[in-house]
C-alpha cells in the first residue's frame, strides 16, 4: 500500500535550504528548474533541471540552492513490504536519481497533483490517489531504464528541437525520419525510446501547455486557440485538451483565476 503524506512546490525561493536531518517520509522530486545541492547521508551531488530523486525514508539529508533558486516539485509519501516487492525502486531502499525521457509529460503531472492537493475541487482526493499512483508507476519505468546510447540521445535531441520549432505545424512522421536519415518506424520507436511518448503525443504537449498559457494570458477565444495551434476540428482540440488537462478549455480558463498557475 502507498500512502502520500503531501505535495510541496518550492517556486525560486531565495536562500532556501533544509538543514541536516533524518527524513521520515519518503520523497519523489522532479527538479523544474535551476540545480540544487543535496547531502545524503555521507555523498554529496547536483541535482538538476529534468531529473528525479528518490529519497527513502530514514536517509540523513541536507540540500540547499545551487547558483542560484531553483524549481522544484517534491512528493512525500509511505510505502508498506507488499509495494517493495512489486515497485524495485522502494524495495531497493537506497537514493536513486535519473534524467527523466518524457520531462514535459512528467512535470505536467506532477503540477496536477500538487494543484489538486491545494485546491478544493469536488471530488479531488480520487483524482490525487490516481495521479499519486501514476506517478509511483512512472518512476519505476524510469528507474529501471536501460541507459541510451549516446547516438540515439542525439538523434532523439534533433527531433525533440525540430518539434518545439514547428508544434504549430502539421507533423508528418515522412518528415521527422528524413530528418534523421532513418526509417519511419524506427523514428516513432527511438523517439519514445528516449521521450517516454511518441512524437505525435509530444506535438499535443506542447500545444496544450501553449493552450493552457493563452487561455490564462490572452483574450483569444477557444476556436482561435485551436486555430492558431493547428487544430481545425475544434472538437478534436477540445478532446485532447481534456485528456491531458481532466477539464475542458473554457473551464481551465474560468478556474484560471481561482488556482495557482505552475504552466
Amino acid at each position: 500500500m502507498l500512502t502520500l503524506h503531501s505535495v510541496h512546490f518550492d517556486n525560486y525561493i531565495p536562500n532556501w535550504r533544509n538543514n541536516l536531518a533524518v527524513i521520515s517520509q519518503n520523497v519523489l522530486a522532479l527538479i523544474v528548474d535551476g540545480k540544487i545541492k543535496y547531502t545524503l547521508n555521507d555523498q554529496t551531488f547536483i541535482a538538476e533541471k529534468g531529473e528525479l530523486l528518490f529519497i527513502p525514508a530514514g536517509t540523513l539529508r541536507a540540500s540547499e540552492n545551487a547558483d542560484g533558486e531553483h524549481q522544484k516539485i517534491t512528493v512525500l509519501f509511505k510505502h508498506d513490504d507488499d509495494s517493495a516487492k512489486e515497485l524495485p525502486f522502494l524495495g531497493k531502499n537506497r537514493f536513486d536519481k535519473c534524467k527523466i525521457r518524457s520531462f514535459e509529460y512528467m512535470k505536467r503531472r506532477f503540477e496536477r497533483l500538487y494543484l489538486e492537493t491545494v485546491g478544493d475541487v469536488k471530488f479531488h482526493q480520487f483524482v490525487v490517489s490516481g495521479i499519486f499512483h501514476e506517478l509511483i508507476g512512472m518512476a519505476a519505468r524510469e528507474f529501471e531504464l536501460v541507459e541510451v546510447t549516446p547516438i540515439k540521445l542525439k538523434l532523439a535531441n534533433e527531433l525533440q528541437k525540430y518539434l518545439v520549432a514547428h508544434f504549430r505545424q502539421p507533423i508528418q512522421i515522412e518528415q521527422l525520419a528524413a530528418l534523421v536519415h532513418r526509417s519511419a518506424n524506427y523514428t516513432i520507436s527511438l523517439f519514445r525510446e528516449v521521450m517516454g511518448i511518441s512524437p505525435i503525443q509530444y506535438v499535443h504537449l506542447l500545444r496544450v501547455k501553449e493552450a493552457c498559457n493563452l487561455l490564462t494570458n490572452s483574450d483569444l477565444t477557444v476556436t482561435e486557440i485551436s486555430d492558431y495551434l493547428g487544430y481545425y476540428d475544434h472538437s478534436y482540440f477540445f478532446r485532447i485538451f481534456k485528456k491531458y488537462m481532466f477539464m475542458s478549455p473554457t473551464e481551465y480558463r474560468l478556474a484560471g483565476s481561482q488556482s495557482p498557475h505552475l504552466l
